[in-house]
């Protein structure tokens, strides 16, 4: 404690509201200021000065009734602010008006030692005490007088004081009714302290409640709202003024089942029963439209009032519904593919495959040669097939050969068969696929492959309907439905020498282009679920769905082996995942050198056969720009029509633009 010079100070902790302070008024003196004030007047001044007031005005009312009941000059409250060693007054009173509010360091002055918990009492000589206390200083102040204030826990939480320019003698009863004031000051402080934490408590726990992302409302048990947070009135379209008096029902849905789970809810609630989460559907205020959320409740004690939270989740329900569509659609498609088109493995509802469905329809109950394009693995043999099931052959068989599976020197012998001994090996006679097509149909894989020598005899039955078998003089003559498969550029085959033009134009009659997987993606959920029912049995393991993440990679997976590409990684996936659920890891989708010969990702199919000369290296779109370039300088850079680069590369002429576009291929003047 400081030394206070000649002025009187009290005993360390002497802070209660009834301590005897005789020792400090006998050495004090009496002061005559208090003479004809008895210890009720003071009262009723407290009383009549703070009865209808809290807060600051109860303050303000606090320090003028105390100094016009003891007769000083200045009078202020304060508490701490922000560090113990300042203060700041909460009310200050002095020359006949209220000052401002301000705040101090205590070193140096004499309240310093009144926070520490002690009654300071200066009788004199305070300016000259502390001449580090300016304001004390400037205004020339001899006397002092102040007494900490406590809590109910006896923690000093600011102090009271009076000072003047004269000199503040000190009695008994001055003392005791100071304490008084500085009693109820401090009650009011603590309950101001206590008011403070409530609304900063009050206002954290608002700003949760509004920023919160889930959605909360009060209401009654009626459903009328009384508050809302944000989210729930963005999630129904509601303004704040639209909340007081809205009445939940009116945004329920008004589907009779939807109705009656809301009902059970508000009558458990009422009976004060908290409902767990129930599924419901609103509507938008605003505009109406449909909103899917869970609803909890929480009904008050007072069975009036209730606290309801409600999670969005229109999303996870139009999902689902969706989910349920397209797989009600898928199967009504299915059956309709059967009922309509009879094919049976031809799996898909997109519009790219529906219309090929559409051009077998119209082509196969002719007896037109059929060219079907695409890239490898897209199910070229199954067009085939479903041509020769809508024909008129469709009782007859359907012979099938693979002309880039066999050797060139036996190509010949397979299409037209041989007599025994004609060649090395030939230790009998062989019938060939032409004989046994005979009143059905032939279907020709990679006709793109087929030897020129070959060539020359499969223009001849295809013209006159007859061939010599290899190593016979014997014409046969067959009644043959030709059906033909590529995924080579046949007229690039033409203008290298490498396919005959003649057999190209006269295979080249009715088109069929079957599109890459990429292009029909929408195909791949169906094609998935196919094959893993399809493989279930086999696998002897039964799977109930696939991972969203698994579809979704698929979707994004540019397929460069298309379809038979997809049916093997749905194979391998079953293999290797766990449980009912198919998981496709992205490692059994990567691909890290070019596709084989025959096979490219991004290229049309009848530009997707790289020569055997091709650079080795190039990424899918360096093969991709290459093909197209070709494509455009053998066509002059005609785009459209029969001899454009669009039918060259089987594409529309809008899809070509579009590539050309996004591949920065331009014509060079």
């Amino acid at each position: 404690m400081k030394d206070r010079g000649p002025a009187e100070k009290s005993a360390p902790g002497d802070n209660s509201a009834t301590g005897d302070n005789s020792a400090a008024v006998t050495k004090a003196g009496t002061a005559g200021s208090f003479a004809g004030l008895g210890e009720a007047e003071v009262l009723r001044l407290i009383l009549e000065g703070t009865s209808r007031s809290t807060g600051e005005e109860f303050l303000q009312s606090l320090v003028r009734s105390l100094a016009a009941a003891i007769d000083v000059q200045f009078a202020f409250v304060a508490e701490f602010a922000e560090s113990p060693s300042r203060v700041r007054t909460l009310a200050f009173y002095g020359d006949g008006r209220f000052l401002e509010n301000s705040s101090w360091e205590l070193p140096g002055t004499p309240c310093e030692d009144v926070v520490r918990g002690n009654l300071c009492h200066h009788a004199s000589n305070v300016y000259r005490l502390f001449p580090r206390d300016l304001p004390l200083v400037e205004r020339h102040i001899e006397s002092y007088l102040g007494v900490p204030l406590s809590d109910a826990g006896g923690k000093t939480i600011g102090h009271l004081a009076v000072f003047d320019r004269r000199t503040m003698p000190l009695e008994a009863i001055q003392l005791q009714m100071f304490r008084i004031f500085a009693s109820r000051a401090a009650a009011e402080l603590e309950r101001i302290g206590i008011e403070r934490k409530l609304r900063n408590s009050e206002k954290q726990f608002r700003d949760l409640f509004e920023e919160a992302p889930i959605a909360y409302v009060y209401e009654d048990t009626d459903t009328r709202f009384l508050s809302a947070n944000r989210a729930f009135m963005e999630l129904l379209g509601l303004a704040p003024g639209d909340v007081p008096g809205t009445y939940g029902m009116s945004l329920v849905a008004p589907e009779q089942d939807n109705q009656d789970r809301v009902q059970e809810s508000l009558a458990s609630e009422q009976k004060g029963r908290e409902r767990a989460a129930i599924e419901i559907e609103l509507r938008r205020k605003d505009n109406g439209r449909p909103v899917y959320v869970q609803r909890w409740s929480k009904p008050e004690p007072d069975g009036k009032h209730t606290r309801t939270m409600i999670v969005d989740i229109t999303a996870r329900v139009l999902a689902e519904r969706e989910k349920a569509r397209l797989l009600a659609q898928n199967a009504y498609l299915r059956e309709e593919i059967r009922a309509e088109h009879d094919f049976e493995t031809i799996v898909g509802s997109s519009d790219a495959i529906r219309r090929v469905l559409q051009q077998v329809e119209r082509v196969a109950p002719t007896d037109s040669t059929v060219l079907i394009l695409g890239e490898t693995g897209t199910g070229k043999e199954l067009i085939a097939r479903a041509v020769h099931d809508l024909s008129a052959r469709k009782d007859r068989p359907l012979i099938k050969v693979n002309a880039g599976a066999l050797p060139a020197g036996l190509v010949e012998s397979e299409l037209f068969g041989h007599e025994k001994g004609a060649f090395t090996g030939a230790s009998e006679r062989r019938i060939g696929r032409f004989a046994l097509a005979d009143k059905g149909t032939l279907f020709l894989d990679e006709l793109g492959e087929t030897p020129l020598d070959v060539q020359v005899k499969l223009l001849r039955v295809l013209q006159e309907r007859e061939f010599e078998a290899v190593g016979s003089t014997r014409t046969q003559r067959v009644d043959v439905r030709f059906v033909a498969a590529t995924n080579r550029d046949l007229e690039a085959a033409v203008a290298e020498g490498k396919f005959r033009s003649d057999l190209y134009f006269r295979v080249n009659v009715f088109v069929l282009r079957v599109p890459p997987l990429r292009e029909r993606r929408e195909d791949i959920s169906l094609l998935v679920h196919y094959f893993m029912s399809r493989y279930s049995a086999r696998l002897g393991r039964k799977f109930t769905h696939v991972d969203p993440a698994t579809l979704a990679r698929l979707r994004d997976y540019p397929w460069p082996g298309n379809i038979r590409e997809l049916e093997n990684v749905v194979e391998r996936g079953m293999i290797v995942s766990d449980g009912p659920v198919l998981e496709i890891e992205e490692s059994l989708l990567s691909f890290k050198s070019p596709p084989r010969e025959g096979g490219a990702a991004h290229v049309p199919p009848s530009a997707a056969r790289p020569s055997r000369d091709e650079p080795e290296g190039l990424t899918l779109g360096e093969l991709e720009r290459k093909r197209i370039q070709e494509s455009l300088e053998r066509c002059g850079w005609v785009i459209e029509g029969p001899a454009g680069a669009a039918t060259m590369l089987g594409l529309h002429p809008n899809t070509l633009r579009s590539r050309l576009k996004r591949l920065g291929i331009v014509r060079q003047r």
